[in-house]
């Protein structure tokens, strides 16, 4: 099974439905913490429902079109990150990430998504990865600009948040 040793502290693991149970409670603890930038929460109601998003999130892995790994610090799971889109024709791969509040301001989902861009090049060979934010989501936003992404520009309205839309920043690393 894949993982990546990142620190002394964290680590990525493939997502596996084996982990159903336990991302549901972070999901859980979360969930009012997550709802104002992620949309699918409202679906998420049951273990079956995340059981069913890793066994999807598995199949798009196999076929070499997505990477969801969990996060991981001093062996307890506190978030997910990956590519949630690997376009192996272009070499793009699109990264998105959510961390427990508990857990943010450490640094972790940095480390993070630079360990994805380096699976990204020794694996999918990747020549350009993406990342989309909300605007006003500035901790998010925070990860690619330490990380020497340039900003590209504003989707506007692009993404719809239960009875709100949201303008996308879209940050790009090329290698």
């Amino acid at each position: 099974m894949f993982s990546r040793h990142v620190t002394d502290q964290i680590a990525l693991q493939l997502a596996v439905p084996f982990y159903a149970e336990p991302l549901f409670q972070l999901t859980e603890r979360n969930r009012s913490y997550l709802r104002r930038w992620l949309p699918w929460l409202d679906a998420v109601t049951q273990v079956d429902h995340t059981r069913r998003f890793l066994v999807a999130q598995l199949d798009r892995f196999a076929k070499g079109e997505a990477l969801c790994t969990l996060v991981f610090w001093e062996q307890e799971l506190v978030g997910v990150a990956g590519f949630h889109t690997i376009d192996a024709v272009n070499r793009i791969g699109t990264i998105g990430y959510w961390l427990s509040e508990t857990f943010t301001g450490r640094g972790i989902m940095t480390r993070a998504v630079h360990a994805l861009i380096d699976i990204g090049q020794q694996f999918y060979v990747l020549q350009r990865f993406e990342i989309r934010c909300a605007v006003e989501n500035h901790a998010s936003r925070a990860i690619p600009q330490r990380l020497g992404f340039q900003y590209e520009g504003t989707l506007r309205r692009s993404e719809r948040i239960y009875d709100r839309w949201h303008d996308m920043a879209v940050y790009a690393l090329l290698r």
